[in-house]
């Protein structure tokens, strides 16, 4: 199964293939992540509506020096971001942007902050092998409210059915256009067992936790890796992989935040 990097491959292709049609794009190659080998990565909210980082104040994207954003990001400290993995692997820290306050990609609202530091779990393979969590230390500290995370004391934000919501910057339908503005759905967690007659031996109970409908037709997409899961006020999930987007039968697969608390909070 070809999993899809939640969800940035393809736009993150665009960007890099931009990047040969101009010498003014020149930096998007540089700054973008390396892509890695296994599927595409991208996304963007399908099914869902308008929002505003004035209601979710810590909800951040990331971009590359000229400004194209390719993943999100949830800030839990002033100066620091939580992402995935896969959006970071390879990058250096000079080329990455952390965008707050901007519900428009096209507005310049809000803080563009650079990105001094970037920790990626050192057992980060793929996204189908756990993981797959990534923190930013920025350059400055930012004036919005950030989110707390959930931990190990909040294995009840996990259950089966549980009301989430998420966000994001990306595709509206799998390998289409890249939202203009900040979107955001709601979905209930999955099952493990559910998840697990999804996607077999890939979904690993311990590093990670679906959300959907088993209808499909609301998730995240491409360009909304990284980008956050919450539940209870608390940010539970990373937006990470799966089998196309909104797809009947494949909810979103998430990094299982609590899981990787401890290596989270060592880093603030």
């Amino acid at each position: 199964m070809a999993a899809t990097l939640h969800r940035l491959r393809s736009l993150l292709g665009a960007a890099l293939a931009a990047a040969t049609l101009s010498m003014a794009c020149v930096s998007v190659a540089e700054a973008a992540p390396t892509p890695s080998t296994d599927g595409d990565v991208g996304a963007q909210i399908v099914g869902g509506t308008r929002a505003s980082t004035s209601t979710y104040p810590w909800v951040v994207y990331l971009a590359t020096s000229s400004g194209f954003q390719y993943c999100g990001g949830t800030l839990v400290a002033p100066n620091k971001v939580v992402t995935a993995a896969h959006c970071t692997e390879g990058d250096s820290a000079s080329a990455v942007r952390v965008v707050a306050g901007r519900d428009d990609k096209n507005s310049t609202a809000g803080t563009t902050a650079r990105v001094t530091k970037i920790w990626i779990h050192p057992s980060y393979t793929d996204a189908t092998r756990g993981y797959d969590v990534s923190v930013l230390t920025l350059d400055r500290n930012l004036s919005q409210t950030p989110i707390k995370f959930a931990t190990s004391a909040d294995s009840a934000l996990y259950t089966a059915g549980t009301s989430s919501t998420i966000l994001g910057w990306g595709t509206t339908s799998s390998g289409g256009s890249a939202s203009r503005y900040l979107l955001k759905a709601t979905v209930p967690l999955t099952s493990n067992s559910s998840c697990a007659s999804s996607y077999g031996s890939d979904f690993i109970a311990s590093a990670m936790v679906c959300a959907g409908y088993a209808q499909g037709g609301t998730d995240t997409c491409q360009g909304d890796s990284g980008g956050p899961l919450v539940a209870g006020g608390k940010l539970i999930g990373i937006t990470s992989w799966g089998e196309g987007c909104a797809a009947a039968g494949y909810p979103g697969v998430y990094t299982r935040v609590a899981t990787y608390a401890p290596q989270i909070q060592a880093q603030l």
